[in-house]
């Protein structure tokens, strides 16, 4: 066996835990069907922030380790795809938010001259905002630089993965559906559409726990990203004209410019929810040990970090 472990996904939560695994010196490859570019994660918005991940407190426990990772990549924004951006979570009071507005410095309740019309209260603070495009390709790179390799394959299933190595992370996302198999995992489908940025360098969000229409403004290097849809057991990945078109229309009151925005892109991705985030071992047939880490909904890049670092301790206590 050339591995001590195969991980076997290349979204950012397979991407992640590969790195957290190689730079402590596991000899680590990552089994990824398709390129960066085509994983759900090229798909988010990038916000650092909690969104349908379960269970909450651990969930937390993950965002703020991720925070302050991605606090840090954000000193090398034009490398990592990292900045640090400030922001409105509409809908939202500062005392629900439990450890997270602890955790996070300046987080606040936003004064009412900061909210839209419609909105009563919002958090303000100052959190990663992720460019994927930059940052995918950022780990893949950190990834080889730390001894990783990355191939481009499909795992027939989880016990062939062990008989490459002995140790497996399963980190593929919705494709745990069927590769475990793990009825539990769902699609959560999410629409968005790119325009061109008149002019907008905050983010705005309001997004409520089980809403299929959700607006948000995301300013990202490459275009400000609107959204979006959250459809539970939706599969459709074609975007769909009149969805984007209701987005733009719930998006524009932010700001005067949005409505005649130039559109460059239509994207969709399908979130794995789960009703809460499997993170555990399990010996498979084969004799191998599997560390699942899957079921990360919306929150995938926001809890990327903490769900490697918590891989990675199951996979040292394994072999």
């Amino acid at each position: 066996m050339d591995s001590d472990v195969i991980v076997v996904g290349g979204g950012v939560i397979g991407l992640t835990t590969a790195v957290t695994l190689a730079e402590s010196a596991r000899r680590v490859t990552v089994w990824s069907r398709d390129p960066y570019a085509d994983t759900t994660s090229a798909v988010a918005g990038g916000l650092c922030w909690p969104y349908r991940v379960q269970p909450e407190e651990r969930a937390t426990a993950w965002s703020l380790h991720s925070f302050h990772i991605l606090t840090a990549l954000a000193e090398r924004p034009e490398e990592t795809g990292v900045r640090l951006v400030d922001g409105t979570m509409a809908d939202t009071r500062t005392e629900d938010l439990g450890t997270w507005a602890e955790g996070v410095p300046g987080l606040r309740a936003a004064r009412p001259e900061e909210l839209p019309d419609g909105y009563g209260a919002g958090a303000r603070a100052r959190v990663p905002l992720v460019d994927m495009r930059t940052h995918l390709p950022y780990l893949e790179r950190r990834l080889a630089a730390a001894g990783g390799v990355l191939e481009r394959r499909e795992a027939p299933s989880l016990d062939a993965a062990g008989r490459a190595a002995p140790l497996v992370v399963n980190c593929t996302g919705l494709g745990a559906r069927a590769l475990v198999p793990d009825p539990a995992v769902r699609p959560v489908q999410g629409q968005i559409v790119i325009v061109e940025n008149p002019g907008i360098d905050t983010w705005f969000v309001a997004a409520g726990g089980g809403a299929e229409e959700t607006t948000y403004v995301l300013p990202q290097p490459y275009g400000l990203v609107l959204g979006g849809t959250a459809r539970e057991d939706v599969w459709e990945t074609a975007p769909d004209p009149a969805t984007a078109e209701a987005i733009v229309r719930r998006c524009s009151p932010f700001h005067p410019g949005l409505a005649k925005a130039r559109v460059l892109e239509h994207r969709v991705g399908l979130r794995p929810f789960r009703p809460s985030v499997r993170i555990e071992p399990e010996r498979l047939p084969g004799g191998a040990l599997c560390v699942h880490n899957y079921g990360h909904g919306g929150g995938g890049v926001t809890v990327s970090w903490g769900c490697a670092e918590e891989a990675a301790r199951m996979v040292a206590a394994g072999g």
